[in-house]
């Protein structure tokens, strides 16, 4: 409730830097007040909810990948081509709320239909949604991967004006198909799709306009090609080749040494696993990328599949560990440098004085056992309970 303040209490708190005992948050309108650390009683003035000496408060959680327009089912293409608009916005809405639910309180969306997104972020109160930075459609060639979702740009012109259309209508991230993917018909995954030239031209335009770039690339030859054209994040990062996963080091080691974030989509509903041979090939090139010591965030890709309906999240995190990634680096990820990836650090993935009151409360130690992520007790969006 605004104009109230709150006590939040727990054993430990992850402040999306480093862990501490017998934590405290004062929260108000909105914002973190204050951290404390020292066991102090608090304000009499506050209203105090003690989760518990198991319990861990952290900072809201971050997705860098997400669609929330697409419904998560096998047929999920065909209903975001088609359905009209007052449809895909009641998908979107329940997608949001379903992200909040597992304690999600920051999304990016990486690619809806007609700028829909922007359209739900005005549409709805901040304590009914994430926080969500958005790309609109992404820029795809003609016949290109997802081109159904009206973001088909070639040439100069057509490249920059639509990074400026994107700038106009309020997009904060311009999202770019360096290469195929699966759900096109005609479309592969090897396929590269833009000249680096044009890439440079998007990246520079978009920089100029204040905005991030992501560029979607499975394959390796498109990860050769665009690893040092300054993306801010490559998404998926699959090292596919016609042979299966074929990780080139130098290209690894190019990402590493840029800092580019690299958003991997690990993670399935448990029902789902073991995926399937072809799908398995996406995760084959983690370990090794896990290894190098690339900026991971996660980025589920949630709602194109499934395997990887809105909620899947916490699995992607416990993927990130299966992966090799230790447990306090996975909460890092998911927190402060997930933040930075989507160009909110500093106000998100932190709780600190001044950051914004999205927390998420776990029942036990996600250090001790990372699927405690799953055990997801409360969430706050903006300073309110929305679970």
């Amino acid at each position: 409730m605004r104009g109230e303040l709150l006590a939040l209490k727990a054993g430990h708190v992850f402040d999306g830097a480093r862990v501490g005992p017998s934590g405290m948050l004062l929260v108000e309108d909105g914002m973190i007040l204050d951290v404390d650390f020292t066991g102090s009683e608090p304000p009499f003035e506050a209203t105090t909810l003690d989760f518990g000496p198991d319990a861990w408060l952290l900072p809201g959680f971050v997705d860098a990948h997400v669609h929330l327009c697409w419904d998560g089912t096998k047929d999920a293409v065909a209903h975001v081509t088609s359905d009209d608009r007052e449809t895909l916005l009641d998908v979107a809405r329940e997608n949001a709320a379903r992200s909040l639910d597992v304690g999600v309180t920051t999304v990016r969306d990486l690619g809806d239909r007609d700028y829909l997104t922007l359209e739900l972020r005005d549409r709805l109160p901040a304590v009914q949604r994430p926080e969500i930075v958005a790309s609109g459609p992404p820029l795809t060639s003609r016949g290109g991967h997802c081109h159904f979702l009206g973001g088909e740009a070639e040439g100069a012109d057509e490249l920059l004006a639509a990074v400026r259309e994107r700038a106009e209508r309020g997009c904060e991230v311009v999202k770019v198909m360096a290469g195929g993917g699966d759900l096109t018909p005609g479309d592969s995954p090897l396929m590269q799709q833009y000249h680096p030239d044009d890439l440079r031209l998007v990246i520079a335009e978009a920089r100029r306009l204040g905005l991030t770039t992501a560029a979607h690339a499975h394959g390796t030859d498109t990860l050769a090609e665009i690893a040092d054209l300054g993306f801010h994040s490559l998404e998926h990062v699959s090292f596919l080749t016609r042979y299966g996963v074929g990780v080139r080091r130098a290209v690894l080691d190019e990402v590493v040494r840029r800092g580019t974030f690299v958003s991997l989509s690990a993670g399935v509903f448990p029902e789902y696993e073991p995926v399937l041979p072809e799908e398995a090939a996406r995760f084959g090139a983690m370990d090794e990328i896990v290894a190098s010591g690339a900026r991971i965030v996660p980025g589920t890709d949630s709602g194109v599949t499934a395997a990887k309906a809105h909620g899947v999240y916490p699995y992607a995190l416990v993927g990130l560990a299966r992966y090799g990634m230790p447990h306090l680096d996975v909460l890092r990820a998911a927190t402060r440098g997930a933040a930075e990836a989507v160009g909110l650090g500093g106000t998100k993935g932190a709780l600190r004085p001044g950051a914004d009151a999205d927390i998420v409360v776990l029942g036990s130690s996600p250090l001790d056992d990372i699927g405690a992520v799953v055990d997801v007790r409360a969430v706050y969006r903006a300073g309110e309970r929305v679970r």
